[in-house]
């Protein structure tokens, strides 16, 4: 928008209306939410909800409506045990972090796992097989993959495009007459003539509630000059909890006329990093507090945008008096209103223009060499032009580095797209190339985590998807096995066996359990490091002494075995 409003948006109806109720709630208990629909999480939107279990497990799961299982998927991460279910209305639910599934379900999977010869599976259902009615359970509820506590994580989706939508647009029975909470507001500059009360820095303001609004503290007149953005920090809480959710509708309003709005409502899992642009990445990674951006970067596909311009920045330019309303909505409607005084003014201010070893474009090929490092960034890396930075650490001292300290930008930019990074080793032996990766290190703790890598040429090369400091190290040493179940070959537990499994460094590749010479099925539950295997009287005779060889391999090839008998 040049010089002030030139423009004004038809304001876009949020479809917030009574449907003919279609699903029915996939828990017989009250329905509280933990997690709502596209909130905002780490490189991601959220989903579903997130539906509370009363902080139990095993509580019986059912279909929200008629259909057939199209799709089971287990795994040690993400959704861990997971149900999809295909309905006749062109939607696909799914239901995540499952304890485990109906009797039916669990043996036509443990048959595929054995056939597999593996735990992980993600198996396409026919639709004759498993046809399921609202009023039948088809799983138990749990805290499976990578979930932080008991609950049901439950989806809508597209069936054709299997594009997640808003369950709360579905006339479930969740209850929602609270308004979202403003915290925070910051204003941006958006080139580098423009500034904010004398700076050409962006600018925090703190927000207070009185009259039944959001106000700056002390209501100020904010004199500022050019290109402007705005970021609002806002959370939504549902009724009967204190879970910090997300919005999914927001507005910008300028002497009362629409400017821009954004609108949540449904989007590709291909999208789903570009959160990252939607948001201030950096406030997030240093302070860990979430700003939704009220323009749009150049290098940003969502397409939740309405915008007035091409990017929904504002220009204040004619040394005038402007009111400032931002609206968030949640999903049922309730909204609240952030509302401040801006007056355009010329100002002499201090600049932010920064130099750094060279521009780095969000639409070309960029890559960047020095001595003992090599990037190459694809198009579609980034959202936005920056400035790049790099320096070589030589001051700190680390065991275990075979290569400089190489510190690549500030890991407050975001990265969309992957980008390739090459370090160069310095006195590596021979016989460890095999074992070297590179390590991203904690600037604080000096604590080196694995990113991956192999060698080539005298440099490791891996890609990365975050700046930050990065070096050679080597993982030479096996992954540990403790056994919880089995001492000194006597069995002290009834019904299973467990181990814990952790590695150093590089991480867990992949695990081999043998009972009796035959494959057996352990399970692997990633966050707690355990392995279990529960006993199956189908396929192991009891009464009688056993065998076992357990077999735990990290991502550079380092193996750990522990062997034992057990009778049972």
């Amino acid at each position: 928008m040049r010089g002030i409003v030139l423009s004004v948006l038809l304001l876009v109806s949020i479809r917030i209306y009574p449907q003919e109720k279609f699903f029915s709630e996939p828990l017989k208990i009250p329905i509280l939410i933990t997690g709502s629909f596209a909130e905002l999480r780490t490189d991601h939107f959220h989903s579903g909800i997130d539906i509370k279990t009363e902080g139990r497990t095993g509580l019986p799961v059912y279909p929200a409506a008629d259909g057939y299982i199209s799709r089971i998927v287990v795994s040690p991460a993400g959704f861990g045990n997971a149900l999809y279910i295909n309905h006749n209305n062109q939607t696909t639910t799914l239901y995540g972090h499952l304890q485990e599934f109906n009797k039916a379900v669990s043996a036509y999977v443990k048959n595929i796992q054995y056939k597999n010869e593996s735990f992980s599976v993600d198996i396409s259902v026919p639709p004759g097989i498993f046809q399921v009615s609202k009023d039948e359970i088809i799983a138990y509820s749990g805290n499976s993959g990578s979930s932080g506590g008991p609950h049901l994580h439950f989806e809508i989706r597209d069936k054709k495009t299997q594009e997640p939508l808003n369950p709360f647009e579905f006339n479930l029975n969740i209850v929602d007459k609270t308004a979202p909470l403003f915290t925070g507001l910051k204003i941006y500059p958006l080139d580098e003539n423009t500034h904010i009360e004398g700076s050409g820095y962006e600018k925090s303001y703190q927000v207070v509630k009185y009259n039944g609004g959001f106000h700056i503290a002390n209501n100020p007149l904010i004199l500022l000059y050019g290109e402007i953005g705005f970021g609002v920090e806002v959370t939504d809480y549902l009724d009967g909890t204190w879970s910090k959710c997300g919005i999914n509708h927001l507005r910008v309003k300028i002497d009362g006329l629409l400017f821009s709005s954004i609108d949540i409502e449904r989007y590709s899992f291909n999208d789903t990093r570009y959160l990252n642009s939607l948001t201030d990445y950096k406030s997030y990674i240093k302070y860990n507090h979430r700003f939704y951006k009220t323009w749009k970067d150049p290098g940003n596909k969502l397409d939740f945008y309405t915008l007035t311009n091409n990017d929904g920045s504002i220009e204040f330019t004619d040394n005038q008096k402007h009111n400032i309303e931002i609206v968030a909505i949640d999903s049922y409607g309730n909204e609240s209103e952030l509302e401040f005084i801006v007056k355009s003014n010329i100002q002499d201010f201090t600049s932010k223009k920064e130099k750094g070893f060279q521009t780095f474009y969000y639409n070309k090929v960029n890559s960047f060499n020095a001595e003992g490092i090599s990037l190459y960034c694809p198009v579609g890396a980034f959202y936005s032009d920056f400035e790049f930075d790099y320096n070589v650490d030589y001051q700190t001292i680390i065991p275990g580095l075979f290569s400089n300290i190489h510190k690549v930008h500030h890991n407050y930019s975001p990265i969309h797209d992957p980008i390739k990074l090459a370090v160069k080793t310095k006195n590596l032996p021979d016989r460890l190339q095999e074992k070297a990766l590179i390590v991203k290190i904690d600037e604080k703790t000096g604590k080196k985590n694995s990113v991956g890598g192999s060698f080539k040429n005298g440099f490791v090369e891996c890609n990365i998807r975050a700046f930050g400091d990065f070096a050679v190290s080597v993982d030479t040493i096996a992954p540990i096995i403790r056994s919880l179940s089995i001492s000194n070959n006597i069995l002290n537990e009834v019904s299973q066996i467990r181990f814990r499994i952790s590695d150093e460094l590089s991480g867990i590749k992949s695990y081999l359990g043998i009972i009796d010479g035959k494959w057996a099925l352990f399970e692997y539950d990633a966050k707690n490091s355990l392995l279990s295997y529960k006993f199956d009287p189908e396929r192991m005779e009891f009464n009688k002494n056993h065998t076992l060889h357990l077999t735990v391999s990290d991502n550079k090839n380092n193996t750990a075995v522990y062997e034992a008998s057990f009778f049972k």
